[in-house]
């Protein structure tokens, strides 16, 4: 297994031309207000614009926000992110200042996890996920993404795994910030991509290899490969690379496949398991989402309200046997852009009718989002 893997270390630099413009001015056109949403500010590439001394950034109240700088492959500063409020059609400012900032609190983060199989995890503020990797090959092959429930903001991936690992403490047990109670076998999870073939879905095995490009505070991303994806016969290449940030409520997705011209769709989907709970489906939006109860998988103890859902770019949803996804027609060798996530009752949603309101704003913010300009 090719293992890749990038170290990003958080420097204290800011773009020289950019102190001259001072401020950072987060418009929002939507009638949904906007909290804790997070922007990317670019540098530009100038010589006299690179990214080269310390800066605080500020509200217009004057209280520092944390942000995260961005590298490129040359390691070099390209601009940085950081979670903005913005009340509905207007716009918030942000005022760079020369400084040392104090460091930003850790809310998204991924690693890969030999000691468990070869598990990939990641996690925001909202939830925690996985997915597996050749280790899984012979006992439980699948591209579906695994979900862990959390009830707090602090990042809990390494806790878990240390605690099941090392002190006999397991994670399908709640000891207060949530646990693993979800079960994907070999099906999408809550999220997986799959193409959509003769009436048939063709589930995918385990990745073969990872790359770590951003690693939080405030975003994570990471590409997964799967090297053959067998569709109808054929076999494909199948890269993921998923981005999970700080405040929202669902992962980004861009996934490419890469083989043999044929005529495909892709489906974006979620496992019903037993069927009973609520589905909620919307063709227009592109909206596939699902309410069930949660139970152990060994004491079969039910756990609260499991809430899964996906948005992606096609206008047609299917319910078909376990699984209910939403179809988009695809050409090998593009790259498709959708959304996935899940939450839990004991966790900012109360009822099935606030997640499946959540998804729906979330569609439209992704609609409408929020222009950045430098001034």
């Amino acid at each position: 297994m090719k293992r890749i893997g990038i170290s990003i270390v958080s420097a204290l630099l800011v773009a020289s031309g950019m102190m001259a413009q001072k401020s950072v001015v987060v418009t929002n056109t939507s009638a949904l207000a906007r909290a804790g949403e997070l922007v990317e500010v670019k540098a530009c590439c100038k010589k006299d614009c690179k990214l080269t001394k310390p800066f605080i950034l500020k509200d217009n109240a004057g209280k520092e926000v944390g942000y995260q700088l961005i590298y490129n492959s040359r390691k070099e500063v390209t601009g940085f992110v950081f979670q903005a409020d913005v009340k509905a059609k207007s716009s918030a400012t942000y005022w760079i200042k020369a400084g040392t900032p104090a460091p930003a609190t850790a809310k998204t983060f991924g690693r890969f996890v030999p000691e468990r199989k070869d598990d990939f995890a990641w996690e925001n503020d909202f939830a925690a996920y996985r997915m597996y990797g050749p280790a899984l090959a012979k006992e439980n092959p699948s591209n579906g993404v695994d979900f862990w429930a959390k009830s707090t903001e602090e990042l809990v991936i390494d806790e878990r795994y240390n605690g099941e690992l090392k002190n006999g403490k397991s994670y399908h047990i709640d000891y207060g910030k949530g646990m693993d109670f979800y079960k994907v076998g070999h099906a999408l999870g809550c999220g997986g991509v799959a193409p959509y073939v003769g009436d048939s879905l063709w589930i995918g095995n385990q990745f073969d290899s990872y790359e770590v490009l951003e690693n939080g505070p405030l975003r994570t991303v990471f590409k997964l490969t799967y090297n053959k994806f067998a569709v109808g016969g054929e076999s494909y290449k199948e890269t993921l690379l998923i981005t999970a940030s700080a405040g929202s409520l669902l992962n980004k997705a861009v996934v490419t496949y890469e083989g043999k011209a044929q005529k495909m769709q892709l489906a974006t989907g979620i496992f019903l398991h037993d069927g009973k709970g609520v589905l909620q489906l919307k063709a227009d939006k592109g909206i596939v989402c699902y309410a069930e109860n949660g139970f152990l998988e060994i004491s079969k103890e039910p756990c609260g309200r499991n809430y899964v859902g996906v948005v992606a770019p096609g206008k047609e949803v299917k319910r078909k046997g376990s699984h209910a996804y939403v179809l988009t027609n695809y050409t090998p060798g593009t790259a498709m852009t959708y959304y996935f996530g899940a939450g839990w009752n004991k966790w900012k949603f109360p009822t099935d009718e606030d997640w499946f309101k959540a998804v729906s704003k979330f569609k439209t913010k992704v609609a409408n989002p929020l222009k950045v300009t430098i001034k």
